[in-house]
């Protein structure tokens, strides 16, 4: 399972606050929900130099210098060292419940790709059977990755959606982050200092 981190999560810097600071704490508290999780192997796919800090001992990091644009799930799942699914989690949802990823998981037992959209459009998470379909070029920021991908697909039961969340994408997005749910500690200490 990668979490794909890119320099764009810097965009959600609430005014006062470091960007460089914002970024790490974000793609650590993604990382570490991932990182926390049974069965799945975490590995760290970044754009963003110096992340390989966040990460545990033994991690793999994959640096990929352009993480934008349809082509990036393709990249991504052809440079995955392992594995006969895989889940792309952007690197933006420090409090995504852990309930959700095992949900595209289930998905893939009848689809070859299942996206969990992001609430105002694009993915927050991408799962699929390894090697990736020739036909799955989307990128997290796709207005309707669902759409796109059930377009290219050869049938419509290839691709399933599974329930959707947010992710940090400006500053007004940082009000959708719950309290009242456990992780994302280095955003929530960031946020609050």
């Amino acid at each position: 399972m990668a979490v794909v981190v890119t320099s764009s999560i810097a965009g959600a810097t609430p005014p006062g606050t470091d960007p460089a600071k914002f970024l790490t704490a974000v793609a650590e508290d993604t990382y570490e929900l991932v990182a926390g999780l049974d069965f799945v192997t975490p590995v760290l796919v970044t754009g963003v130099p110096g992340m390989e800090e966040i990460v545990w001992p033994g991690t793999p990091v994959l640096e990929i210098p352009d993480l934008s644009g349809a082509a990036l799930v393709r990249a991504v799942f052809e440079a995955l060292p392992y594995g006969e699914q895989a889940v792309l989690l952007s690197g933006d949802a420090p409090d995504l419940p852990p309930l959700l990823i095992g949900k595209l998981f289930r998905e893939l037992g009848r689809a070859r790709i299942a996206v969990c959209p992001a609430a105002d459009g694009g993915a927050v998470a991408i799962a699929a059977h390894l090697p990736c379909p020739g036909w799955a070029d989307v990128g997290f920021d796709d207005l309707d990755p669902v759409k796109t991908l059930r377009a290219a697909a050869p049938g419509p039961r290839t691709v399933a959606a599974g329930p959707g969340w947010h992710r940090l994408r400006t500053p007004d997005d940082l009000r959708r982050l719950d309290p009242g749910l456990e992780g994302w500690d280095n955003t929530r200490a960031l946020l609050s200092s």
